[in-house]
């Protein structure tokens, strides 16, 4: 626990983000915006009470995906990776506050960005949460020009998406550690505590494509292949998202049954299982879909000259794997692409 101050805070961000759903009407949902992005704020506040936050431009990038996105790795004691977490939703919600998110996908991130905080912090939902005071909402800022607000935001989305992967992977390490401990009761907790970060996956990829397609591909597209950068960048430079897919590998490896026989002996497990597994193979045909409106058949800037495919039909192909990966492990598999993929590797 990192003190009172942090808990409280903690839980009152917490109670907002749960409350961001349920606005419906375009008012209402940017005064509650405020409202999270404040609490947030008075977050880190108590947060940087204990200690200032990491300059981390001053730490090498392991990556050029990295440099690009202002993402660093380190070691962190608790209060700094909950501090550096915070930082994190903190700019998403002030974001937000402006970008046209579906209330869908608004749902989603806050989701998740709830659970984080959570996390982060250790702090457990408030039993009583109307006992909480209110948060006091400071006056909109003078707006920066579009332009500078759309670029900030494909950073800051991004971001969000990587605070999501990392928490996500460490949630599914600790369900597949419980498992191998034979403690089902906690695996299940933290199966659904990853499944509310991977259905935030694609809203914050979402939230960081809320600019005009035209913007990116004239502005945004070019400064993420030579010469601007050394590499082209690519999801396969995101260390993040490469941990969250080696610990789900991990946790398949502890319950590799089929949906049916892990239902039969766990059906709690079957089914939390599943929800995660969904989730994964949503964010993949959620990347197809939102790659298209981007960048329509344009090829991706880190595919080969001679590679046969565009970024829609690559990314296809991925969702595809994935799909005919864990047919048999959910409730309603897609058994018409595993039967394809099993014949092609064995043509």
């Amino acid at each position: 626990m990192l003190g009172p101050r942090v808990d409280a805070e903690a839980k009152r961000a917490a109670r907002v983000l749960a409350g961001l759903a349920t606005h419906a009407r375009p008012v209402e949902r940017t005064i509650a915006l405020r409202q999270a992005a404040a609490a947030a704020g008075e977050l880190v506040a108590a947060l940087s009470a204990l200690a200032p936050a990491v300059a981390g431009e001053g730490l090498p990038a392991e990556s050029t995906s990295q440099s690009f996105f202002r993402v660093r790795e380190g070691e962190l004691s608790d209060q700094q990776a909950a501090l550096h977490g915070v930082l994190v939703v903190h700019r998403g919600l002030e974001d937000l506050c402006e970008a046209p998110l579906s209330g869908a996908d608004l749902a989603l991130e806050a989701a998740g960005m709830r659970q984080s905080v959570l996390d982060l912090t250790g702090a457990a939902p408030a039993a009583d949460p109307d006992s909480l005071p209110p948060v006091a909402v400071p006056e909109p800022a003078a707006g920066s020009s579009l332009e500078s607000v759309w670029s900030a935001r494909w950073l800051i989305g991004h971001q969000v998406h990587v605070l999501f992967n990392v928490c996500a992977a460490v949630a599914v390490a600790d369900a597949a550690r419980h498992l191998r401990h034979g403690d089902g009761d906690a695996a299940l907790l933290r199966l659904t505590d990853a499944t509310v970060y991977v259905r935030g996956f694609p809203a914050a990829m979402t939230h960081a494509s809320t600019v005009p397609a035209d913007y990116y591909m004239a502005a945004i597209r070019h400064t993420m292949a030579p010469p601007s950068v050394d590499v082209p960048l690519s999801g396969r430079q995101h260390r993040g998202y490469k941990l969250f897919r080696a610990a789900v590998k991990d946790l398949l490896s502890v319950v590799p049954d089929s949906y049916e026989h892990l239902a039969a002996r766990a059906p709690e497990l079957a089914e939390a299982r599943a929800a995660l597994l969904e989730a994964d193979i949503v964010d993949g045909e959620r990347h197809v879909t939102l790659a298209y409106s981007m960048v329509h058949l344009h090829r991706s800037i880190a595919q080969k000259p001679e590679g046969p495919d565009n970024a829609v039909a690559e990314l296809r192909h991925m969702r595809h794997r994935r799909a005919a990966q864990y047919a048999s492990l959910i409730r309603f598999g897609d058994h018409y692409i595993a039967d394809a993929v099993a014949g092609l590797r064995h043509s």
